[in-house]
């Protein structure tokens, strides 16, 4: 099984988002956090992480890049655990066993996403609000393999030029 989880190139996540995710934290899609949303909340970095953040399921912070990676089912029961405290502690939820099913589902939708892409992929999210609510799309960046020669200066050390 694969999920995905929260990389950084540099630091403008922390930057962008009110609350940044943490590198390695394992993250999902987080729409619903937009459900209600209109128009008027799209300002600052809240309009940052609604239109590409992806959610840590730790921090409960944002991350602009993720990427594909196995995950072990106990991990995914761990984070499942916390995404359904997070639904009772901030949406009102009646209890973590009412919001398991659902923590459970946004997890799965993540992982269907990520199970066709190769390990280190690199996938970003945007959303827009439309008629009928937000919608997401996806775009999958895929890992390149690096040869030697882009980081090796090939050469001998019998070859300098300040030789005569």
């Amino acid at each position: 099984m694969k999920l995905a989880r929260a990389i950084h190139f540099d630091d403008s996540d922390t930057r962008v988002f009110h609350n940044p995710a943490r590198t390695g934290e394992w993250c999902i899609s987080g729409g619903f956090e937009f459900s209600n949303w209109s128009d008027s909340d799209l300002i600052g970095k809240a309009k940052q992480a609604f239109t590409n953040g992806w959610m840590g399921v730790e921090t409960f912070g944002r991350a602009s890049f993720v990427a594909v990676t196995q995950i072990e089912p106990t991990e995914r029961d761990v984070i499942a655990a916390a995404l359904a405290q997070h639904f009772v502690d901030i949406y009102g939820a009646p209890s973590v066993e009412a919001a398991m099913n659902v923590a459970l589902e946004e997890i799965s939708q993540m992982v269907e996403l990520c199970e066709d892409q190769a390990p280190n992929t690199l996938l970003t999210v945007t959303r827009e609000l439309t008629e009928a609510g937000v919608r997401e799309s996806y775009r999958v960046i895929e890992p390149q393999e690096a040869g030697i020669e882009q980081f090796a200066i090939h050469g001998s050390l019998d070859d300098d030029p300040n030789k005569s």
